[in-house]
């Protein structure tokens, strides 16, 4: 080994590093015991690797397990973390990866678990309704009902055979010279590819986007165009949905802004196209 960058680990790694040998070098990253849920987080993300596109995602070159460690080593990516402020010259970098991804695994034959069983076992709104939090949003109380309506749709709407990152985010986009490039797919499902663009615009309006604007930035990527008005509004609520629910579970600092983006999205998506659909 000739020298070593570390760097913070993500939420779900306890190592992080490039790594700089005879042999080259490569990304590192690891956790310590590997028998938990982190550790099949990591070795799904292991398995799913030879199906992603090379071209916009870092390649898999070993994985090690040793004493409780399990360590993955990938080809390094080079960049920066994209900006998805309104203005950022990423936004079309991010829509181009976005293209690709859903372009590339339409239809995957990778293995992995399904979006639609996660959000029917969570069911957000549902929950909330049972024990009605103080601290949720009012206009969120109020339409409980409606709300509970449009999740259960999407639970329905999101299941597909694509695969979805389901985690897109500025930390797991990387813009360099070469355009844009998705890292950490340890949360990738079987869904409608659709749902990584919701996801996204949640994230574009917690970044200083209004939600028409988020929208407008969403249509370049041809999967979302062919995307129909209630499929939108069914993410779009279930997305607030959890949210909100995880918030009130496990208040973080970076899950009160994407609450109230993700809610901002919802009600604008209900006054638009109506609770009919």
């Amino acid at each position: 080994m000739l020298h070593t960058e570390t760097s913070p680990a993500g939420r779900n790694s306890d190592f992080s590093a490039v790594l700089h040998s005879a042999g080259g070098t490569v990304f590192c990253k690891g956790i310590a015991g590997s028998e938990g849920k982190r550790g099949r987080m990591h070795r799904h993300e292991a398995d799913i690797n030879p199906w992603l596109p090379g071209a916009v995602t870092p390649a898999l070159r070993w994985r090690t397990e040793a004493d409780g460690w399990l360590l993955l080593g990938f080809d390094p990516v080079p960049g920066r973390h994209a900006d998805l402020a309104p203005g950022s010259p990423d936004l079309v970098a991010v829509a181009a990866v976005v293209t690709a991804l859903t372009d590339e695994l339409a239809h995957c034959p990778a293995e992995a678990p399904r979006l639609a069983e996660q959000w029917a076992r969570l069911a957000a709104w549902r929950r909330l309704a049972v024990d009605i939090p103080d601290e949720l949003d009012g206009w969120a109380k109020a339409h409980l009902d409606l709300l509970i309506d449009w999740e259960s749709r999407a639970i329905e709407l999101v299941d597909g055979d694509d695969l979805a990152h389901t985690d897109l985010h500025p930390l797991n986009i990387l813009v360099g010279g070469g355009g844009a490039k998705v890292v950490d797919w340890a949360w990738s499902r079987k869904a409608n590819a659709a749902v990584d663009v919701a996801f996204l615009i949640a994230r574009l309006i917690d970044a200083g986007h209004p939600a028409p604007a988020a929208e407008r930035w969403a249509e370049v990527v041809p999967v979302w165009r062919a995307t129909p008005p209630a499929a939108r509004t069914a993410f779009a609520v279930a997305i607030a949905g959890i949210w909100a629910f995880l918030q009130q579970e496990q208040p973080l600092a970076h899950r009160a802004g994407l609450t109230a983006a993700a809610r901002t999205w919802a009600r604008h998506r209900l006054d638009d196209v109506g609770p009919g659909g």
